[in-house]
């Protein structure tokens, strides 16, 4: 891997635009940042809270999961640590930014019930998104999560999936028909069938989970996954915690191969790609601040949106 920038604070949610800079969250520094090929990292707006995904909708403005931010730990070999739902916490909610640092805040509800800690979201080619609330964690309790889905003018928000356990990386199958959900303290991804937009059915195979879900995976022995992006392949590429790579697994659910950042880094946190004419991919190693590049294996994918 080669290294883009570095001094970034606990990045995440990396989008990869055609000009190709980088635009990601600063969970810590609580931004949406812009990183340039050169290494220079611009800050676009100040989001407060703890900002945690980011994509791109059909109006080029990037949509921001805020987890509402963390305590944070600065371990004694040089790694930065989330931690529990900090003091100044006030819950957390769905951003839209633009890239001229305009911010507005369109959920922080759904049902009624606050959105305690979105993470990781993904539009759909019909112009809505998926989002996961993994929600927060304050000891010797923690909340249940959920996925939901929105749209993004502020006009509808639902939840589709309750419960799940610390939901965290979302995405879509190349042909949006599959949805795929990780959760970070249990190591699995689940899928389910995309029947229309904002509605989720079981796939083939017994049901295993939350609304019917599929098992694609469980890796041996214990890991912790974070966020995920799909490539071109349709392979499921999971930031996996802990072992410090990208986990790539296969349509059929079985692992194709880790790849590690150069440095020994136990939050991996995202991975993006360039673009379905790309080998290119982009990821985060958030304990040492960094975002790397990498030549890789398989095409990138166009998201349904771009800017």
């Amino acid at each position: 891997m080669e290294l883009v920038a570095e001094g970034l604070r606990f990045p995440e949610g990396p989008v990869a635009l055609a000009d190709g800079s980088v635009v990601l969250v600063e969970i810590r520094r609580r931004t949406l940042s812009r990183v340039w090929p050169d290494g220079e990292i611009d800050v676009v707006a100040e989001l407060g809270g703890g900002p945690n995904g980011a994509a791109v909708g059909p109006d080029g403005a990037f949509y921001v999961c805020n987890n509402g931010g963390f305590e944070w730990h600065d371990r004694p070999d040089g790694l930065v640590a989330p931690g529990h739902q900090p003091a100044d916490y006030r819950g957390g909610s769905i951003q839209r930014v633009t890239l001229d640092g305009d911010v507005s805040t369109l959920y922080t509800e759904v049902d009624g019930r606050p959105l305690n800690g979105p993470n990781d979201i993904v539009f759909d080619t019909a112009g809505g998104f998926w989002f996961t609330d993994l929600g927060k964690n304050r000891g010797r309790e923690m909340d249940v999560g959920r996925l939901c889905y929105a749209r993004p003018d502020g006009s509808s928000i639902t939840e589709v999936v309750h419960p799940l356990m610390t939901p965290n990386g979302v995405g879509l199958s190349p042909d949006g028909t599959r949805l795929y959900v990780a959760e970070t303290q249990t190591g699995r991804v689940w899928e389910w069938a995309v029947t229309e937009p904002g509605r989720l059915g079981p796939c083939a195979g017994p049901p295993r989970g939350s609304g019917g879900a599929h098992l694609l995976h469980g890796f041996g022995g214990y890991q912790m996954l974070d966020s995920l992006g799909v490539d071109g392949a349709g392979n499921v590429c999971v930031a996996t915690l802990i072992t410090g790579a990208v986990s790539v697994i296969r349509p059929d659910g079985t692992l194709d191969r880790r790849i590690a950042v150069p440095e020994a880094d136990p939050y991996v946190t995202n991975v993006c790609f360039a673009g379905g004419d790309s080998h290119t991919a982009f990821v985060t190693s958030s304990g040492r601040g960094r975002l790397y590049r990498t030549e890789w294996p398989y095409p990138g994918l166009d998201l349904a949106f771009r800017a």
